[in-house]
């Protein structure tokens, strides 16, 4: 069983998680992966090799864990966290911990094996949201869990260990700091202005159009005003939504937006790898007035070191205001 520890100095939460070292790709050198054989457990006609899928978007007439989908979400066959157990916090002198329960789950975005978000249809990346949504209203029925974190690692750099286009979800059962961090700003904004800080960054960001990306008829696409990584880029819906939920039951829109941010990456950094993370309320607190979900891109093209992991600063050679220039002229 996992278990989540509590850094009693910087009120940080860590999984130790000694599963996950059954990997066989932990502890390998970024030289020595993926050079034997061609083999996908994630590729049509190897559903086998994957835990039993929980959902999928497949013809009825086809049976679940066979070929025939679009989509599947399977659970991640090296769980950060399990969903058996109970939580059963307890102390260990001055410390915390908790049974590492959750939820680790894959969401396996095509059956191509080739295609990414940027080159997929984009049906199939509306469906990819379609899935994020349908997890999201279903983990949340489970009253241990508090938070679920969609993020995407594309790239081996990213800390992808497959190449087929996936993303993943973890459920916990705490607020992930940096959501509250992110949550306790927006909320004193809001008591001391009456307005939601992501909204007005939403106008003003429009009004300026100096970090600009990209706007259609429902998000904005910006380069963040203090980024942390070069050419970090949010998505944001332009109208006030606290949770992740489709509007006018459609991801149409987002699903454009998307496909044409990470077009536009690839056209101006070569195809980089990048990782993505949904932020959204947590499920006590879905609907409010002062936070703002958003969908947070960020290439990596920098390494974290010693200043960064002591300091929390973070230095990024390139101007947001740069970043979003060269997107805007990236033709695609």
């Amino acid at each position: 069983m996992p278990e989540l520890r509590k850094d009693p100095v910087s009120g940080r939460w860590v999984i130790i998680s000694v599963e996950r070292g059954k990997r066989p790709t932990d502890f390998v050198s970024p030289s020595q992966k993926r050079k034997a054989g061609g083999f996908c457990p994630f590729c049509p006609g190897n559903e086998h090799t994957a835990p039993p899928e929980i959902i999928a978007f497949r013809p009825a007439s086809t049976p679940p864990n066979t070929p025939g989908w679009t989509l599947r979400v399977v659970p991640n066959k090296f769980p950060a966290l399990q969903i058996q157990g109970d939580l059963n916090k307890m102390g260990e002198g001055i410390f915390d911990k908790m049974n590492g329960v959750g939820a680790h789950e894959v969401i396996i975005e095509t059956p191509e094996h080739e295609q990414s978000l940027a080159t997929m249809p984009l049906r199939a990346v509306e469906d990819v949201f379609w899935a994020y949504y349908f997890r999201l209203n279903d983990l949340k029925k489970d009253p241990r869990l508090k938070y679920v974190l969609v993020f995407k690692n594309e790239g081996e750099v990213a800390g992808s260990s497959l190449e087929h286009s996936h993303s993943q979800l973890i459920a916990l059962p705490i607020v992930p700091n940096t959501v509250r961090e992110e949550m306790d700003n927006a909320r004193k904004y809001y008591d001391a202005k009456e307005r939601c800080l992501f909204c007005d960054i939403v106008n003003q960001e429009l009004g300026s159009g100096k970090r600009l990306v990209y706007e259609n008829e429902r998000y904005v696409v910006i380069a963040p005003f203090a980024p942390r990584e070069p050419f970090e880029t949010w998505i944001l819906p332009k109208k006030h939504e606290s949770a992740f939920v489709p509007p006018d039951k459609s991801f149409g829109s987002l699903a454009e937006i998307l496909q044409r941010t990470l077009r536009q990456l690839d056209k101006v950094l070569d195809t980089p790898p990048y990782n993505f993370i949904l932020h959204t309320s947590p499920f006590k607190d879905e609907i409010n007035d002062f936070y703002h979900w958003h969908l947070e891109i960020v290439p990596k093209l920098t390494r974290t070191a010693g200043f960064e992991w002591g300091s929390g600063f973070y230095i990024n050679p390139t101007a947001p205001e740069e970043a979003a220039k060269f997107m805007r002229d990236a033709k695609i």
